[in-house]
């Protein structure tokens, strides 16, 4: 079953567990062991396999909350926010996940707001996405302003904030369940009251509201001694199943997880450990099938940019980080595309995130894309597959990390839930 080789064939995710386990404690081990033996059992089960439509409780009438998929008819979305966006303390999990080049930067720039012209074009280009939004018919709410530059402290760390931009990455809407990740950057640590008037409003109307572990960022969290001198490095550490994000306690970003109705998927990244993504499977469990999958990504963090699943049983796949169990999916049926290089310059700033933004694309419905109005090469490769274009120039914006995909979190899109894998 495919299912079942998703998680066995081909993948570094279990060697990853198999190193993670040698490498802690006696008894961690046998956790880490029961953990993916548990994964597989439950994806390889008649009950999880043969789940009909039934299992699921039927969303309430009145709740403004439903998303199985990313690209059903979009209804309701959150836009981030740039305003007030400051750069984060340059720790030891953002060195990371930052590339060599930008780390004067953020030694420089840490616990201060972006460039400031930089991030008013960035403002300018989201406000006009929002108004292109609404033109298409979607109905747009924004996170709550917030002072990002203050400083806080818990018992376990102190740090600045970030931002209010990336709703995807910080929320993961399942049927009519919002669920609040708990993030891995320190800096990201308070990020979620940005969005808690937005997601209590949700709540009101009858959506389900589910706030995960949210870790202590203790030290213990982290790989304090993280090797990282060299692009090679980063893929043997990844290779080798080595993140600088520890097993200490559960953490996750919501936009390592991509939805396909039932089927969801998701990589173990710099941000997300194997125990945020075994506590994720238990509470979607049994209603939904979480498979992890894992790519030849010197950096893994984000899914969205690496694989972006269009439609049932279409999925953009990065050339440039394959997919190690894609046969898999071609096997299944699945239309497997290779976007084309993207064009953005050189010399354009990425502080967060590489080129391959451009395929960061935002699904208004199967037949309506919202894609970047300089990436012509796949503006072409969208026509192809008959897919209108709605282009937006969101440049600055993508400096602070995100394309659409990452700037937007659907709330609500026009479907049933579905499985495309069966």
């Amino acid at each position: 079953m495919l299912r079942v080789r998703c998680l066995r064939g081909g993948s570094r995710g279990a060697e990853a567990a198999h190193y993670i386990g040698s490498r802690l404690r006696g008894a961690f081990t046998g956790w880490v062991q029961r953990t993916f033996q548990s994964t597989q059992a439950a994806a390889a089960s008649q009950n999880a396999c043969a789940a009909d439509d039934k299992a699921a409780s039927p969303v309430p009438k009145d709740c403004l909350v439903c998303s199985y998929n990313e690209w059903d008819p979009l209804e309701e979305v959150i836009v981030g926010r740039a305003e007030n966006a400051c750069v984060p303390p340059f720790s030891v999990e953002v060195k990371a996940n930052t590339y060599e080049k930008y780390w004067g930067f953020y030694q420089k720039f840490g616990g201060q707001g972006f460039p400031k012209d930089h991030l008013k074009k960035a403002i300018a280009e989201i406000e006009e996405m929002c108004n292109i939004l609404k033109g298409e018919g979607v109905i747009v709410k924004r996170p709550d302003p917030i002072d990002w530059s203050v400083k806080y402290k818990t018992p376990d760390f102190e740090s600045t904030g970030m931002y209010g931009a990336m709703p995807r990455d910080i929320l993961l809407v399942v049927g009519n369940e919002i669920i609040e990740a708990p993030m891995a950057w320190r800096a990201r640590f308070f990020e979620y009251r940005a969005y808690r008037r937005l997601i209590k409003d949700y709540f009101n109307s009858g959506a389900k509201w589910t706030t995960a572990p949210k870790p202590t960022m203790a030290d213990e969290l982290y790989d304090q001694n993280y090797p990282i001198h060299s692009v090679e490095d980063r893929h043997k550490l990844a290779a080798q199943g080595k993140f600088v994000t520890t097993e200490f306690e559960p953490c996750f970003d919501a936009a390592d997880f991509i939805r396909a109705g039932r089927d969801i998927f998701v990589q173990r990244s710099q941000v997300t450990n194997y125990m945020g993504i075994e506590w994720m499977r238990r509470h979607l469990a049994p209603d939904y099938r979480v498979h992890i999958i894992s790519f030849k990504d010197p950096n893994p963090m984000h899914i969205d940019a690496t694989f972006n699943i269009i439609g049932p049983g279409l999925v953009l796949s990065n050339p440039d980080r394959p997919c190690h169990q894609i046969e898999l999916f071609k096997k299944a049926g699945w239309t497997v595309i290779q976007p084309p290089v993207p064009l953005i310059p050189d010399d354009h700033p990425l502080w967060m995130s590489s080129k391959w933004l451009s395929m960061n694309v935002l699904m208004l419905d199967e037949k309506r894309v919202m894609v970047d109005a300089n990436e012509t090469s796949i503006q072409k490769m969208f026509e192809k597959l008959g897919i209108a274009t709605i282009k937006v120039n969101i440049r600055h914006a993508n400096s602070l990390g995100g394309g659409f995909h990452c700037w937007t979190c659907d709330i609500r899109r026009r479907g049933t839930l579905q499985s495309y894998l069966d």
